[in-house]
């Protein structure tokens, strides 16, 4: 049995930890240890039980050619899943058109912290446009603070620099390569506001999946 979690309080998980990960054409999977370090974190903040090695193993055993969007499923009682699908990256020039939600994001609820398949706010989110119409959605937190994207964490060029990134207090998910970017002082948390899009020099949205993103507000 997988230890217990106060996070918890003791009753079984509802959901599954995930990471979506991208598959090179040569095999190399893109920040790979990070994936795993955070699927590691969150399922001792859980009480999941996760044995990192199985998930090594299923990593090593992907098997096809071409880039691949893997998605590795970590259930409460420790059992992993691994799905894979083609990946087709970007158009060169590609922006993506965002929208801020009216849906609220709760920034103290604690399984915000960790990547889930826990994803009803996020479907309201997207639910609220058209999907023709806005490429990714926006979240607020109950300050009206931005958070982040329903799939991406948002990034600003503020003219500082780095770019500025929402922390994890006002809501974000500790994504991958927002970490990454982090820690190669590329990036830096800041409280951010609707209106500090319109003054950013550059709007980026990013995941590991996909890199950093150009973007421009359509609406709000």
């Amino acid at each position: 049995m997988p230890p217990e979690s106060a996070l918890r309080d003791g009753q079984p998980a509802s959901y599954a930890l995930i990471e979506t990960m991208r598959r090179e054409a040569d095999g190399t999977i893109l920040r790979r240890a990070r994936h795993l370090d955070r699927m590691a974190h969150s399922a001792a903040a859980l009480g999941f039980a996760f044995d990192r090695q199985d998930a090594e193993d299923l990593l090593d055993g992907i098997a096809g050619q071409g880039a691949l969007r893997v998605r590795l499923e970590l259930s409460t009682n420790g059992r992993i899943g691994l799905t894979t699908t083609p990946f087709a990256a970007l158009s060169q020039g590609t922006v993506w058109r965002l929208a801020i939600a009216a849906t609220r994001l709760d920034a103290a609820d604690p399984l915000r912290r960790h990547k889930t398949d826990s994803r009803a706010i996020y479907a309201q989110a997207r639910g609220e446009f058209l999907a023709d119409a806005i490429d990714e959605v926006l979240l607020l937190n109950g300050e009206g603070a931005l958070a982040e994207g329903t799939i991406t964490n948002l990034f600003l060029d503020l003219g500082d620099g780095v770019l500025a990134t929402p922390p994890m207090e006002a809501g974000a998910l500790p994504g991958v390569l927002r970490a990454e970017l982090l820690d190669q002082g590329k990036a830096v948390e800041a409280r951010l506001v609707p209106s500090d899009i319109g003054r950013a020099r550059a709007v980026f949205v990013g995941n590991s999946l996909r890199g950093l993103i150009a973007a421009r507000l359509e609406s709000e």
